[in-house]
């Protein structure tokens, strides 16, 4: 029997393929808030008993950045991921920090300057486009953000296009596993990781294998730009 993944491949192609059907309306319309409490939201992503905070250098050390790549950390929230992501590029690598909300790149802008990280650049993303020029970047991180992409198609086309021929993808998001995740992942994450992997496949994107030796929660997938 074949993989899930391709059995859903036919549905892919006239649901998800849809660049203008959302898959879950209203999910980031609290980031789009222009009183958005940056505070609130740190004391949120980086606390100790959420998974990839307690793991964040293993992360950042498995994602394997090497000095002087281009990357973009893609729904950079508070900046978890995008200081450490700078200092592994070093100065004459950049950062990208894409978020749709314009207080978290202000903050992750402070956080920077106050880091002297000059090779960090914020980057206001729409709902349906990571705004990134094209062959500009190595590599794009999301991390327990592609949920949260309410077009995926169409913002996966713009990555596809913002990658430079042979670019990596990095996907780390929650396992969706009925009987086994939490009440909470079951009603926020709108599908498995065989959905979320069938979609950035049809987007143009070959699997290259998994990380699972760092996360429980989360699963940590590697794609490259075909």
């Amino acid at each position: 029997m074949k993989p899930l993944r391709y059995l859903l491949l036919p549905l892919l192609s006239t649901l998800t393929l849809a660049q203008d059907a959302s898959v879950k309306p209203g999910i980031n319309d609290k980031f789009l808030d222009p009183n958005l409490k940056v505070g609130e939201w740190t004391q949120k992503f980086e606390t100790e008993s959420r998974e990839i905070f307690h793991q964040r250098e293993k992360i950042v050390a498995a994602v394997g950045l090497k000095p002087g790549r281009a990357m973009a950390d893609i729904g950079a929230g508070t900046g978890l991921f995008t200081l450490p992501f700078a200092q592994a590029v070093g100065p004459k690598g950049q950062v990208y920090a894409v978020d749709i909300a314009k207080n978290f790149l202000s903050h992750i802008q402070a956080r920077a300057l106050q880091a002297q990280a000059s090779n960090v650049t914020t980057v206001q993303c729409t709902p349906r486009s990571v705004e990134l020029r094209e062959s500009s970047i190595d590599l794009a991180f999301i991390c327990d953000v592609y949920h949260h992409f309410e077009f995926p198609q169409a913002s996966l086309a713009s990555l596809h296009k913002a990658l430079k021929p042979g670019g990596e993808l990095v996907l780390i998001d929650f396992k969706r596993i009925p009987g086994v995740s939490s009440d909470f992942v079951m009603g926020h994450v709108r599908a498995g990781q065989e959905v979320f992997e069938a979609e950035v496949t049809a987007a143009g994107f070959e699997k290259m294998g998994e990380v699972k030796d760092v996360l429980k929660e989360n699963y940590f997938v590697r794609f490259k730009r075909k």
